[in-house]
């Protein structure tokens, strides 16, 4: 067979083809390397985050241990302070790591508790333990041991390459696929005798967030109150609007602290959501979806109009404390004054349009957890002598008595300074009515749509 010769034109577009080939190969292989060094580069920022926990664990586990031994109380505060931020770095790295928080659930629980306790205890001032805190606190040392024991074994593992942690990728799909099955998300291989190690952690009872005695608080201001039905709890919910019971539909119900029923209705040009808690029929939240023209009240017609709300659902005591308007709603905060101390536990937020005055979101979550009627006690601090715990810079311009809410939902008496410094900057000073040490401070951020509280 004869073999006509290639023409220039064929032999360059063969030539062409030829290097477009070689280049879009070489595209490939250099897309391949760079996926393969990224994928490099990540494997060790896992590996590096997974030694820094391990690191701050075993610190964590140290400190905790010397912390049992320590008598003074300088000494104590200050292991317990490093306990705190050795617990905090532990968080840290654990955040790291591809869903470490998922992954590691109870461990990074774990962490979080023992720092805020220990934090908890180096504020209290007391150079001993008492035989329940030293009863908490060995086993904590003992969890943190057990942790660091398990964190050093695996990391052996990695550094032996008999072990890998999961990249992103496979994480996802592990935790995808267990949701879709309806099953527990359970850890990885890598992490199951991690998890193990504090699958179990000590009741914690004390004056911070992660108190144990915060999982079963119930609502003070709803003791003896019976259930309402679901009826029952659709007319509340009408009534807050003066409404035909008739609009509101039942929507989710709610468990927890506080059940309650859910509504909603279309009304006032938007959607209204009701929540009535299921004891006592306790309106708890309101929320108006619609847009809100332009102002045609004051800020004072608005607070005024809030007030009025209060005292038409029959909530005693409530004085207007620090108010905020955004974007043509204006939020009063109220908190309730028995015998004139403030209670700023027992707060309500109420949201009006200032386009009609209407409610459009009132919020009574602490106010049902918190008010109650309570025995004050006078104060053993005067306010002259609290009075010089406030720094000499600033300027008092008024005083009172308030209870203030403490992290772990407790109260404590104090005197109220509301002080102005050199540059006009408003602030408040609170000293503790029993010890007279400055018990906190928050800052007044003031413009024109009202004051924020910091």
């Amino acid at each position: 067979m004869n073999h006509r010769p290639l023409s220039r034109r064929q032999i360059r577009a063969v030539t062409f083809l030829a290097a477009g080939g070689v280049v879009l190969g070489g595209y490939a292989l250099q897309g391949q390397l760079r996926a393969a060094a990224s994928e490099a580069l990540l494997a060790q920022h896992y590996e590096y985050a997974f030694s820094e926990l391990a690191t701050a664990v075993d610190e964590l586990d140290t400190t905790l241990q010397k912390s049992l031994y320590a008598t003074s109380t300088s000494l104590f505060s200050t292991l317990c302070s490093q306990v705190f931020q050795e617990a905090l770095s532990a968080q840290t790295a654990l955040g790291a790591l591809p869903y470490g928080n998922i992954e590691l659930e109870q461990t990074a629980a774990f962490l979080a508790k023992t720092g805020d306790y220990a934090l908890s205890l180096s504020r209290s001032g007391e150079s001993e333990l008492t035989e329940e805190q030293r009863e908490s606190f060995t086993a904590l040392s003992e969890r943190a041991s057990a942790l660091s024991a398990a964190l050093d074994s695996l990391q052996s593992d990695l550094y032996a390459g008999t072990a890998t942690l999961e990249n992103l990728e496979a994480v996802e799909e592990r935790l995808s696929r267990a949701v879709e099955d309806g099953g527990d998300v359970l850890a990885g291989s890598s992490y199951q005798d991690i998890e193990e190690g504090c699958s179990d952690l000590p009741t914690l009872i004390y004056d911070g967030p992660f108190s144990d005695h915060l999982v079963n608080a119930s609502p003070k201001c709803l003791e003896g109150l019976t259930e309402v039905t679901r009826d029952e709890a659709r007319a509340k919910a009408a009534a807050f609007f003066d409404l035909s019971p008739t609009l509101f539909t039942p929507a989710a119900e709610s468990s927890g602290a506080l059940p309650t029923y859910g509504f909603s209705a279309v009304a006032d040009g938007g959607e209204l959501w009701v929540e009535v808690t299921k004891t006592g029929g306790q309106v708890l939240q309101v929320l108006n979806s619609r847009s809100v023209g332009p102002a045609q009240l004051s800020h004072e017609e608005g607070v005024a109009k809030a007030v009025a709300l209060l005292e038409r659902l029959g909530i005693p005591g409530m004085e207007a404390t620090y108010s905020m308007e955004q974007g043509g709603r204006l939020t009063v905060n109220f908190a309730y004054t028995q015998d004139g101390v403030r209670c700023y536990p027992d707060l309500i937020k109420v949201t009006i349009a200032l386009d009609n005055g209407a409610v459009v979101g009132y919020e009574a979550h602490n106010y049902l957890m918190n008010h109650t009627a309570r025995t004050l006690t006078a104060p053993a601090v005067s306010a002259e002598t609290a009075q010089g715990k406030v720094g000499g810079e600033l300027t008092i311009l008024s005083h009172r008595l308030a209870l203030t809410p403490t992290a772990g939902k407790g109260e404590v008496l104090c005197h109220e300074f509301q002080c102005e410094d050199a540059e006009g900057r408003h602030c408040l000073i609170y000293v503790n009515a029993q010890t007279g040490e400055q018990e906190q401070i928050l800052l007044l951020l003031e413009d024109e749509s009202g004051t924020l509280v910091q």
